[in-house]
């Protein structure tokens, strides 16, 4: 199994869109210096026990074995004109109203066959339930376009992971905090958090109490205050082979969309390796994620292990899905979601913006991110 020095092995991988959100945030705040990037060597979506390539450009959808010929001309004239559509431009509408046409009858409009609207809802646009289709379609179209520009910048996917780890990304910000003379200190137990007249003073620690206004936090540590809304199981597996069908990538990410397996909600897989700094030579980690449905969690994510053929060792946990039970206004303590079952970190950042809306009453916004720094650095 290599040194011990040789693993960082996330419990909770997720790779982060090359054009996302989380992505911006970490250029803005200038957090990249202290991280650097691999790039992810493909992404696959699954159909009928196989895993494909997933298309996502004129080229590709043209060259996939996932479609027949006529439906790779509609798929391609569907990627056309989101490629082509603007919001702010209705000249680029086509006769469909993004605040009001479902994404169902886009699907129609294009006459895309089932399997092809799974994959595009489910491994372009990365929903993990079939909600979406009754929804106005901007959103939707919105998240395509993330994902084919995601990609244009590497070309190989559009998803990038940390070398050594996401333990990297909140060094990262610890450091970037550090210069602005904020303070952390690590390993400290957390014994009580005093609330007076309701809202929040202080956090006591080792019986000494660190003042404050607003406290942010987990949902570990306020039970009172939080929900279960559902389970997430999620299984680490060591494998000594890159996973099947996949080009022998040494990192990348598969979805088996829900209609695939006759379930209400995606199961992922996310595989990453000693490219990445965080196994040792010749291994590589796969770590298989979905919402629990039933009372045999291990039971539904079965396809993904097969996939997975032959697995060394494999390490199962199943954890609560945890969501705050009021905004936190009044006792200005602000909690987090815990983390879904998706392997990317778009829903994570929507949690940060919806924390930081919470807290100071605007929407956070990139743009005023960008001219604060110039204001503060100047232009680049």
């Amino acid at each position: 199994m290599g040194r011990g020095r040789d693993w960082n092995v996330d419990l909770i991988p997720k790779f982060l869109m090359a054009n996302g959100q989380l992505v911006k945030m970490l250029l803005y705040t200038e957090v990249t210096r202290y991280l650097d990037f691999k790039v992810t060597e493909g992404s696959f979506v699954y159909k009928g026990g196989k895993i494909y390539k997933v298309p996502s450009t004129e080229a590709e959808a043209l060259a996939s074995s996932l479609m027949g010929l006529f439906e790779k001309r509609r798929f391609r004239k569907f990627l056309v004109y989101v490629a082509n559509f603007d919001e702010k431009d209705p000249r680029t509408f086509e006769g469909i109203d993004p605040k009001k046409t479902t994404m169902r009858e886009v699907y129609k409009k294009f006459d895309l066959g089932q399997d092809v609207i799974d994959f595009t809802g489910h491994a372009l646009a990365l929903y993990r339930t079939d909600d979406y289709l009754d929804q106005p379609c901007c959103e939707t179209i919105n998240r395509i376009k993330l994902y084919s520009e995601s990609l244009a910048r590497y070309g190989k996917s559009p998803y990038l992971y940390p070398l050594y780890g996401l333990g990297e990304l909140p060094q990262g910000f610890a450091r970037l905090s550090a210069i602005y003379g904020g303070t952390y200190m690590l390993n400290k137990p957390i014994e009580e958090i005093i609330v007076q007249n309701g809202k929040v003073v202080g956090v006591k620690s080792e019986g000494e109490i660190a003042r404050c206004k607003q406290l942010i936090c987990d949902p570990s540590y306020v039970k009172d205050r939080v929900e279960k809304v559902g389970q997430v199981i999620r299984v680490i597996c060591i494998l000594s082979h890159p996973i099947k069908n996949t080009n022998d990538a040494n990192s990348c990410q598969i979805i088996i969309p829900q209609n695939q397996v006759n379930r209400k909600s995606d199961i992922y897989v996310c595989m990453i390796s000693s490219a990445h700094n965080v196994a040792a030579q010749g291994k590589y980690i796969a770590i298989v994620s979905t919402t629990v449905e039933t009372k045999e969690p291990e039971k539904e994510i079965r396809p993904a292990l097969e996939l997975l053929e032959p697995i060394e060792q494999k390490f199962v946990s199943i954890s609560d899905l945890l969501v705050p039970k009021d905004l936190g206004k009044e006792s200005q303590i602000f909690i987090s979601r815990t983390y879904d079952a998706t392997t990317h970190f778009e829903t994570t950042c929507d949690d940060i913006k919806d924390i930081y809306k919470r807290m100071t009453g605007s929407e956070f916004d990139f743009e005023e991110m960008k001219r604060k720094k110039n204001d503060i650095y100047g232009e680049d």
